[in-house]
């Protein structure tokens, strides 16, 4: 019996000039060759403000983190695809937000100035800026295991009684330095502070991610295992780092 052909995985990249500090693009990548090794061929697709996107050619979305100055231009942009963003988590499209755009996910971002950048309400969560830096290394437990990652922002955010908080923080700040939570996370929606980049190691999370998007797209139930002994290894190294 010949194996069913494997389609082609379609990734959106939101923001990847205006938003990609921290080495967030090393999440695309990834995700990328996580698939290739698996046989399926990747088109990454990069939008940028002003962008025409077709949110409903993609598979997977993700968007990183980015200055103040990027943010600003992206909340303004972001509100015209924030219809399409909403139907697209409804329809179980997993998206991976972190940090800018996790923030923009959420109702929205409010300087020390007193500036609010209106977010697209995916997730039931205002952030407010703060004089206090969030900065080392970060654990948290979540659904698919521990993730390690390192953190860096200065804005709090704070969740809306009943918005679930992605994990609970073992080490490290979290989303305001004080609830214990970290991200928040609606249907294949994921918000979180983590970079790292975050997925490189931690193969779990983004294997939940492309099993996700293949689920919905191409009704693959389970995925091929590699070989991620490198991939642990560096989670755990960064477990052990101090904070």
């Amino acid at each position: 019996m010949s194996k069913v052909a494997k389609k082609s995985v379609t990734i959106l990249h939101l923001y990847p000039e205006e938003l990609n500090i921290y080495g967030d693009r090393g999440n695309i990548i990834t995700l990328t060759k996580r698939l290739e090794w698996r046989g399926y061929q990747v088109e990454v697709v990069r939008a940028g403000v002003g962008d025409k996107i077709d949110i409903k050619r993609a598979d997977l979305i993700f968007g990183g983190g980015g200055q103040d100055r990027g943010q600003i231009a992206v909340g303004k942009d972001l509100q015209r695809h924030a219809k399409a963003l909403h139907a697209a988590a409804a329809d179980g499209v997993p998206m991976l937000a972190i940090c800018g755009t996790y923030q923009l996910f959420g109702r929205g971002f409010t300087t020390l100035e007193g500036e609010t950048i209106p977010g697209i309400a995916l997730f039931q969560a205002r952030t407010i800026g703060s004089t206090q830096r969030m900065i080392g290394n970060v654990s948290i437990d979540t659904t698919f295991g521990r993730l390690e990652g390192f953190e860096n922002h200065s804005g709090r955010t704070l969740l809306e009684e009943g918005q679930v908080a992605f994990g609970s923080v073992v080490r490290g700040f979290g989303n305001d330095g004080t609830s214990g939570n970290e991200g928040a996370v609606v249907n294949n929606v994921y918000g979180t502070y983590l970079h790292g980049p975050v997925l490189p190691k931690n193969p779990d999370f983004a294997d939940a991610l492309i099993l996700a998007a293949l689920k919905r797209s191409q009704g693959v139930q389970s995925l091929e295992p590699l070989d991620d002994t490198i991939e642990r290894a560096a989670a755990s190294s960064a477990a052990a780092r101090p904070q």
